[in-house]
């Protein structure tokens, strides 16, 4: 599998938004909050930040990472593509580039919990979701660097 990882442009918004609401209809708890069009602003909104990474995959965007410095705010990957090595690939790219990371992940998804444990992620802290648009409670995960002394 040939996977190019680039910085997200302009015109990947539609797709970073097809994938983005596909997770919102794929998943019975997620609640809808923005309707497809909204979710394509809303990436495009990331875009312009420059806070995102794509994965693509024959010319064709699969998958994404939008991080603000250490704050990770998706990683999400076309539903036929997942378990494929894509995500791994964002993550390790925001590794590389960061001492340390954070993100959220929802209790009710506990494959993304264990995808991020399983990528030297720690859990720091859990919440009732009160802190969160979807209001459904969520973990807090870090990762940090390993420095060795010298």
């Amino acid at each position: 599998m040939n996977v190019l990882l680039r910085k997200a442009r302009p015109t990947d918004a539609g797709r970073i938004g097809d994938i983005l609401h596909g997770f919102t209809r794929d998943n019975d708890w997620m609640p809808e909050l923005r309707s497809a069009a909204e979710t394509i602003g809303f990436c495009g909104t990331m875009i312009d930040r420059n806070w995102v990474t794509v994965a693509e995959l024959d010319g064709q965007v699969e998958g994404f990472l939008a991080r603000d410095r250490a704050q990770i705010h998706s990683l999400y990957l076309s539903r036929g593509l997942r378990g494929q090595g894509i995500g791994t690939r964002l993550l390790s790219q925001a590794k590389a580039q960061s001492d340390r990371l954070e993100l959220y992940v929802f209790q009710a998804n506990p494959g993304a919990a264990r995808f991020y444990l399983r990528k030297g992620f720690v859990e720091v802290a859990r919440s009732d979701g009160s802190g969160n648009d979807e209001n459904l409670p969520d973990i807090k995960f870090t990762w940090s660097r390993e420095v060795s002394p010298t």
